[in-house]
């Protein structure tokens, strides 16, 4: 079995978790390493993330990690909590016993690949990377509000004047959609998830429609330009008039799950609508409140 191994940097605990998943995984494996951190299993061989073409790819950071990986690799992803939120990860890599287990799981086969949407685009007949999150459509400069046309399916279905528009695969909708207000939506599905951020009008700011929809954003005010960011790392100028068209990729996140389901990683991340524990329930509904 090939496996890729990479690490976020700038993550202070992500070196030492990949190097313990390194040693864990010593004589039962073909290790291959990803070279943007040179100080990661210096003996092994590197390279870039894009050629490594292992059977199984380690990221060992947080989400902006996992989703730099998937912006570079088709292979299976086997995400590694080393940050705070983590919402993506699968083990939590600073528990020892939770990290050797689950290279030993992954070395025996003991685990299930789990498919997502991701979103595809492009601007005029210029493709853009997919994106497992979200395309975000943002008016320039920030700070400053845009008047955006939203069309589905060729027909122009509205205007928005805000600081932008988020289309988000249901994976995303717990990123930058949930913190602009959108719903969380189950990975299992797919979806489209259009929200607005900092909208000028107060009404509801997002709409889930169907997959199969096409959806086209652009700016429409003249003299303002718009950016379109993808998963929150590569950025694409938009011209003036100029449109991003987005629809359902036909390529597909993939990710190795051990049987943790979804609501199950959000729980005790302050993300989903209602409380952890009854501490945090609130005075009970049949109890008087306190004076």
């Amino acid at each position: 079995m090939k496996i890729g191994i990479t690490a976020n940097p700038g993550k202070p605990d992500a070196l030492a978790i990949a190097e313990r998943a390194c040693a864990r995984l010593e004589g039962r494996a073909e290790v291959v390493v990803s070279d943007e951190d040179p100080r990661l299993a210096p003996d092994r061989p590197h390279g870039p993330l894009s050629e490594l073409a292992p059977d199984v790819l380690i990221a060992v950071g947080g989400d902006g990690t996992f989703l730099f990986a998937l912006g570079r690799s088709e292979a299976p992803l086997l995400p590694i909590n080393a940050g705070t939120v983590g919402v993506l990860a699968e083990v939590d890599g600073r528990s020892t016993a939770a990290l050797d287990g689950a290279m030993d799981r992954l070395l025996s086969g003991r685990y299930f690949l789990e498919g997502r949407m991701k979103l595809a685009g492009q601007i005029g007949r210029h493709a853009l990377p997919d994106a497992a999150n979200e395309f975000v459509v943002h008016s320039t400069p920030v700070g400053k509000m845009g008047l955006f046309e939203i069309a589905v399916d060729g027909t122009v279905a509205g205007h928005i004047r805000a600081d932008g528009v988020i289309v988000a695969t249901p994976t995303g909708s717990t990123g930058y959609s949930l913190s602009s207000l959108g719903p969380v939506v189950d990975p299992a599905l797919d979806a489209l998830v259009l929200t607005t951020i900092a909208p000028f009008r107060l009404e509801p700011r997002s709409v889930v429609v169907d997959p199969l929809h096409t959806v086209r954003l652009k700016s429409i005010e003249e003299g303002r330009r718009a950016l379109v960011i993808v998963d929150g790392q590569g950025e694409f100028p938009l011209a003036d008039g100029e449109g991003v068209t987005i629809y359902r990729s036909p390529r597909r996140a993939t990710f190795v799950r051990f049987g943790s389901r979804f609501i199950e990683r959000l729980s005790g991340k302050r993300i989903l609508p209602w409380s952890d524990g009854p501490d945090e329930a609130g005075p009970r509904a049949d109890l008087p409140s306190p004076p």
